[in-house]
């Protein structure tokens, strides 16, 4: 058994209890030698995927946005974004909130909005902006924001929710994101709801997001995805995918992540896989087994030299 695939926009509750039934799920240089991210992108719905530093690439996966953009020479941010896909019940078309808010962070770094070192300004100021809409948008999404500063080499990253992202360097996880949950199977979202349902919906502050910064060195694989592949593919199983990412071409790469997100989809509909995912439900008082059908995104980049 399986919890019900996707989060709902819940009213608050105590902890422990849950967002989801446990019943079986449905379905679905310029300036010098600086770092470059060679990039590709698979997910288990769609056929299609963009590399390299192509602007403002983005994608719907069902109610999932990933956006990759390069700022000139400087940076290269990365996201992905989930929508909450229990607003179906009400009416709403979950994919709407994580998409504008993923388009609106994308026109806010082109106007030069940002700061590399505070992927949680950009996150804030996108939110605010949705929020002061004269027509609501409602809805609720996870986010991660993972920002390549290619002058200092660093990592600036902010996760709100169970997105998240992996580092992985000489076959090993050297970073990762910590995720998000209120209690078992109610991550941090950020939400709008109608005004009869405010204060009732679960939402959560930009600020609460969990945020990191780190060196990254030549060589380095950053994994960005949604909780569609973590709930169903454990870090070794992921690692052994990765080992077989031989140069950071894009026909590699894109290979490579499409490898994983069609692994983690196969894994999703076994009824008899021990997942990440069950084995948490487990861990919480559920008798659950089986993996977790969802969306799932996967956002593979390498540092690599840029020599142009």
């Amino acid at each position: 058994m399986a919890a019900k695939a996707g989060a709902r926009p819940i009213p608050n509750q105590e902890p422990g209890a849950s967002s989801r039934s446990p019943t079986r799920m449905q379905g679905p240089k310029g300036l010098g030698q600086l770092p470059l991210l060679s990039q590709a992108i698979a997910e288990s719905w769609m056929e299609s995927g963009a590399a390299g530093t192509r602007t403002g690439a983005h994608m719907r996966c069902r109610h999932c946005w990933w956006w990759l953009y390069a700022l000139c020479h400087s940076t290269s941010p990365m996201r992905v974004a989930d929508g909450v896909g229990g607003w179906r019940d009400y009416g709403v078309d979950p994919s709407q909130f994580s998409g504008t808010l993923m388009r609106t962070c994308e026109r806010l770094v082109k106007e030069g909005r940002f700061v590399p070192s505070n992927p949680i300004g950009i996150l804030t100021a996108s939110y605010c902006e949705l929020l002061q809409n004269k027509v609501p948008l409602l809805g609720s999404s996870t986010a991660c924001i993972v920002v390549l500063d290619r002058t200092s080499h660093r990592l600036h990253t902010a996760n709100l929710g169970d997105s998240g992202f992996l580092v992985v360097r000489g076959g090993e996880v050297v970073h990762r994101s910590d995720e998000q949950q209120h209690y078992f199977n109610t991550p941090f979202q950020l939400s709008i709801a109608p005004p009869e349902a405010e204060g009732v919906v679960l939402s959560d502050s930009p600020d609460a997001a969990d945020s990191t910064s780190f060196d990254v060195q030549l060589g380095d694989i950053i994994l960005t995805a949604t909780d569609g592949l973590f709930d169903n593919m454990p870090d070794y199983m992921i690692l052994q995918e990765l080992k077989k990412l031989k140069n950071s071409n894009y026909e590699s790469i894109q290979q490579t992540a499409r490898s994983i997100a069609e692994q983690a989809h196969e894994l999703a509909y076994d009824p008899n896989y021990m997942s990440p995912f069950a084995q948490f439900a487990c861990d919480n008082g559920l008798n659950v087994r089986g993996g977790k059908p969802d969306d799932i995104t996967v956002l593979l980049s390498i540092v690599a030299e840029y020599t142009d």
